[in-house]
């Protein structure tokens, strides 16, 4: 009988590693594209670049970013193959807001303790996810951090590279007065705003496992609706629709006018008409137990869109069947409009460090009997 080496004895086990990418291989290797060099288990993931000689001038996206808390209900609830889509959502559609097509992905787990089943399913939702966009998991890592991290607790992170033609990148320089702004559906909270919803819920001391009245399942598995991908239908419509696109938004952290500030240029702004959708009901009934109005955590949650388009006028019809035929739910939510220059404690008109539009949210949301479709 061997011993445990000295490394394993302070709770580092380096077998449990070697048998959690045993079990995540399958799904890397399905998400890998023809341009995948070599296998799983490298120093380095490897993609072939020589396609980019067809580019007159590529211009490389990349970005990087996490899940934030949500992984502490994904713990709670022992279900861990729905926060890969979550990543690659938070990282991907990143990407495609400039107009890039993502090609890559590379994952990081850290974790108390390496649990290969748990590990195993992170990195099929990662690898599932990534292949449902077109983007190929190259590599990642999986570190064991005994005595910083819980046996059960775990973090993730992720980051991606893409490439679009440089007369073909989005930039709020395209954006012009006139111009349509179309909400594209989220299917719930994504990926931030995780830190109330865990003080909520532990205040009103309810039971992650217990099925709410307003929901069809346990409020944990409601919380952990996976992040709605918008890359592919974003990419097919630049494609059959050139030019339509002005620029794009993906609404994450800081809500729907901080993000939509950041892509509309000074001296431009848009009214987002609130009566033109209802937040899903898992936001309504948060923000009513936390005693919050909805308008007090526009700055958090998506409230119900995850993406918006800033379209070319005359495409915004053409543009709205396209994304629809992909499967999402989109509706007009405002127009551009040369800036009047009001200011007042409801106008957004920076954020990230960015000065861009003034956004200002109007009006009072749908009921959800009469939300738009």
């Amino acid at each position: 009988m061997s011993l445990p080496s000295p490394y394993q004895s302070s709770g580092v086990d380096t077998s449990a590693g070697d048998r959690a990418v045993d079990l995540m291989k399958a799904a890397l290797t399905n998400s890998h594209s023809s341009r995948v060099i070599g296998g799983v288990g490298g120093f380095a993931g490897l993609y072939d670049a020589s396609f980019l000689t067809s580019y007159r001038a590529p211009i490389l996206a990349t970005s990087t970013d996490g899940v934030g808390t949500k992984v502490a209900i994904a713990q709670a609830m022992d279900v861990h193959d729905t926060i890969g889509y979550d990543l690659v959502g938070m990282v991907v559609d990143d990407i495609v807001v400039v107009g890039a097509t993502p090609l890559f992905m590379t994952d990081y787990i850290a974790c108390g303790k390496v649990v290969p089943q748990r590990i195993a399913d992170i990195v099929r939702g990662i690898a599932e996810a990534a292949a449902s966009c077109g983007v190929s998991v190259v590599g990642g890592e999986t570190a064991e951090h005994p005595g910083l991290l819980e046996p059960d607790e775990y973090d993730v992170a992720g980051a991606a590279t893409g490439v679009v033609e440089a007369d073909q990148m989005l930039d709020p320089s395209k954006v012009r007065a006139g111009d349509v702004v179309i909400a594209m559906a989220s299917n719930g909270l994504h990926s931030n705003g995780f830190s109330l919803v865990r003080k909520i819920v532990a205040e009103r001391g309810w039971d992650l496992h217990a099925a709410r009245p307003d929901f069809s399942r346990e409020l944990g598995l409601e919380l952990l609706e996976p992040t709605m991908l918008y890359t592919s239908a974003v990419l097919e419509l630049m494609a059959t629709h050139p030019g339509s696109l002005h620029m794009l938004s993906h609404v994450t952290g800081g809500g729907i006018a901080q993000n939509l500030s950041r892509v509309i240029p000074r001296g431009l702004s848009v009214d987002v008409d609130r009566s033109t959708w209802s937040p899903p009901v898992v936001m309504q009934v948060l923000a009513d137990a936390g005693g919050f109005s909805l308008g007090q955590v526009e700055d958090t949650w998506n409230m119900g869109i995850g993406m918006v388009a800033v379209v070319d006028p005359t495409e915004a019809t053409a543009v709205s069947t396209a994304l629809k035929k992909s499967g999402h739910r989109v509706w007009q939510v405002g127009i551009v409009r040369e800036d009047s220059g009001e200011m007042s404690p409801e106008v957004t008109t920076s954020a990230k460090g960015v000065e861009g539009g003034a956004i200002r949210l109007v009006g009072t949301y749908a009921d959800s009997s009469s939300a738009s479709s």
